[in-house]
């Protein structure tokens, strides 16, 4: 199985991702995109030149069914999320609103799918790798996801950063890569490993530690849930390494294809530019990762 940007497990949390997604996007009101603080990874200043798609075919973008708030299976039984908005709004910007199509496969078949010609882009979450680049092109970062801190409401800090933590019990998966980027970033915080996600937050609503540092995503949704039953917020960050957490969300194009990938690249430029993207960010990310 080909690596994911993040080790995303929402095992156990599953039916309350669900739920508060569906609140957020039944409940929630309009919200400007400049209220965000979705990092801007396309320069306005830049024009990115737009190669001609108009004799596509096609537009298949292959995703999954199991990665929230990416791409799930809503209570009515259809393809929802983040990605499935996105590819929508790219297809719409470049015209190709007839022609596409999305499509969701297991996981482990993306690769093989997308060489096989049975789409023309995967939106996955699949890690950018040397390896990966040999075969595929990549656009652009849509979307970065970063790593946070996450404390319990009654400790008391001196301050509201993440040096208060110096010398304090702090949570965090081992042999991870939120490990490492801990340790390199904050030497002075000495870390209590956990075996996996499930026991970190248990570990942490249980007051074995005292805060947790861990991918953003799975720390929000967590935070909202009945299991946290409001005992924990965010503290300072978001913290960022591409080294430890990878290039960000991409789109996988196939590998002969840079005329698509130029064409999606200067797409999601325009999203980015005109609000679109934060918007489609807001409907899924009913708190913000940044």
């Amino acid at each position: 199985m080909r690596a994911k940007v993040t080790s995303l497990d929402f095992v156990g949390l599953w039916p309350w991702v669900t739920a508060i997604l569906l609140v957020a996007l039944l409940s929630a009101p309009p919200v400007r995109a400049q209220e965000t603080d979705l990092p801007v990874l396309f320069d306005a200043r830049e024009r990115l030149v737009r190669p001609d798609v108009s004799s596509v075919l096609r537009l298949r973008f292959l995703t999954t069914t199991d990665f929230p708030p990416f791409n799930f299976i809503d209570q009515s039984g259809r393809l929802t999320g983040f990605h499935v908005d996105l590819a929508r709004a790219l297809c719409d910007e470049l015209s190709l609103q007839t022609r596409c199509q999305i499509q969701a496969l297991p996981y482990e078949q993306l690769t093989s799918a997308l060489e096989s010609g049975q789409g023309e882009a995967v939106m996955a979450g699949i890690a950018v790798t040397e390896e990966m680049r040999e075969r595929f092109n990549f656009t652009r970062p849509y979307l970065l996801l970063p790593a946070r801190f996450l404390r319990r409401n009654d400790v008391v800090l001196a301050r509201q950063d993440a040096q208060a933590l110096s010398g304090r019990k702090v949570g965090v998966v081992k042999d991870t890569a939120h490990e490492a980027m801990l340790k390199a970033f904050f030497p002075g915080i000495t870390p209590t490993t956990f075996e996996d996600q499930g026991a970190l937050m248990a570990g942490l609503k249980g007051s074995q530690v005292e805060a947790v540092f861990a991918d953003a995503l799975q720390l929000s949704f967590w935070m909202m849930s009945p299991e946290a039953a409001g005992c924990c917020g965010f503290l300072d960050g978001p913290f960022l390494s591409e080294r430890h957490l990878g290039e960000g969300m991409t789109l996988m194009v196939g590998g002969q294809d840079t005329a698509l990938s130029a064409a999606l690249d200067s797409a999601l430029a325009a999203l980015s530019k005109d609000g679109r993207l934060e918007e489609i960010y807001l409907r899924y990310f009913p708190v913000g990762l940044f």
